[in-house]
């Protein structure tokens, strides 16, 4: 019984040691995030539909410095060692299902973190009223209610796909997590002769909700481990959220709701 438990403890602390080197490691890649502008390369699954090919088009408009590349019948060992050889920093591949987008994978150059999250509840552009025109400019990043560790850690993953702004650029992008499923809105704002501020939807808009990270890259994603991943039972705690301890919203006294 005492060699067991004393077993026992050496495998905690080993456990705690290799979590602190890696969060040793994140604190130094946070330390370099800006320096340089990332350089990401995006792609879709095979057989694309219009649909698909439609929304990584106005996906690569959203981040800067990103190009898209066919898909075609390249293997994904093929596409991850050309993306290294290119310096490329994130590859981003986006899934469907029956011509409706599904999965956005993020994978981190060149030895991972990849981030799986399922999309819902896409608005292309064109769908938007009085929409106005993209801009190029580099945006202003909004995240909301990412309070816990791994709220912070999806924060992250997001956040190094930017370069960092210019003071002046009126190009906005909001992240707000309200029970786990992270909206994404796009915007432009402008002050009027009041000097108030207008804001103006350039779209697209989705959800997205976190389902897995791994701890490698997409050409070897069977052999790494696992960081975090979203288990059915999961889902049998209503109230238990893994992005943020609070809900995201209040309501107000006029029964309308407002961000938290």
């Amino acid at each position: 019984m005492l060699r067991r438990q004393a077993r026992l403890r050496r495998e905690y602390l080993y456990r705690k040691a290799i979590e602190d080197r890696k969060r040793v490691i994140e604190e130094k890649k946070q330390r370099w995030a800006g320096v340089e502008d990332p350089k990401i390369m995006m792609t879709t699954s095979r057989d694309p539909s219009s649909r698909l090919k439609q929304f990584i088009k106005e996906l690569r408009l959203i981040f800067p410095n990103a190009q898209k590349m066919n898909r075609g019948n390249y293997e994904m060992k093929q596409l991850i060692d050309a993306c290294r050889a290119n310096d490329v920093t994130d590859f981003i591949v986006v899934h469907e299902h029956r011509g409706v987008p599904d999965t956005l994978v993020i994978c981190h150059l060149p030895y991972g973190p990849t981030a799986y999250f399922n999309i819902s509840d896409v608005t292309m552009r064109h769908d938007i009223p009085d929409i106005g025109t993209m801009s190029e400019q580099y945006p202003h990043l909004i995240f909301h209610n990412f309070n816990t560790r791994l709220g912070q850690r999806v924060r992250d993953i997001l956040k190094y796909l930017f370069p960092v702004p210019k003071e002046d650029s009126k190009r906005i992008m909001t992240f707000a997590n309200h029970d786990d499923y992270i909206a994404f809105r796009h915007h432009t704002y402008k002050k009027n002769k009041n000097k108030e501020i207008e804001l103006s939807e350039i779209g697209p808009r989705f959800m997205l909700k976190l389902f897995s990270i791994k701890l490698g890259t997409l050409e070897a994603i069977e052999a790494a481990d696992t960081e975090w991943v979203l288990r059915p039972y999961m889902n049998t705690a209503i109230k238990r959220r893994f992005l943020s301890d609070q809900d995201g919203w209040v309501q107000d006294d006029d029964n309308t709701f407002a961000a938290a």
